[in-house]
């Protein structure tokens, strides 16, 4: 493996850590829509990731099987919603309110949440300093050849 493709994959954890901590402020932002544009409350979602794969040809794909070594990084493979139930309040005055005077409230923690965006937070952090850390030793190797 080399260094360039070191900042690939990092660049790419970077790219999906990105999109988790907007999925997850976007399940903070709405976590007492009672109505959404697909009828009833919001409905939480979760991002799920995975490994993506040296496309098939090209000059990388032969240097990786050539070494048997196969370069991948990481990808959102879908934004999935989480099918929990919405929380049921009584607030018979509430303009959502069913038959029964119950309104659906989305099933969103938000102290999960938090913990959520706090390790996307976090590993968008590690994956900065993988960057510059290989970004060092780039230099370093350019300065052993001159």
């Amino acid at each position: 493996m080399n260094l360039f493709s070191m900042l690939d994959i990092s660049g790419s954890a970077l790219k999906a850590e990105r999109e988790r901590a907007e999925v997850v402020a976007s399940n903070l932002a709405n976590a007492e829509t009672t109505h959404s544009a697909e009828g009833g409350p919001y409905q939480r979602r979760e991002v799920v990731f995975a490994a993506k794969a040296l496309p098939e040809q090209g000059f990388a794909h032969a240097l990786a099987a050539a070494s048997d070594v196969v370069v991948r990084g990481v990808r959102v493979e879908r934004v999935m919603t989480d099918p929990t139930p919405p929380l049921r309040r009584y607030e018979p005055s509430h303009q959502d309110a069913d038959a029964e005077g119950y309104v659906g409230y989305p099933a969103i923690n938000p102290i999960e949440e938090m913990v959520d965006l706090m390790g996307a937070a976090r590993a968008y952090q590690l994956n900065v300093a993988a960057v510059q850390s290989t970004k060092a030793m780039i230099l370093q190797s350019l300065q052993i050849v001159s």
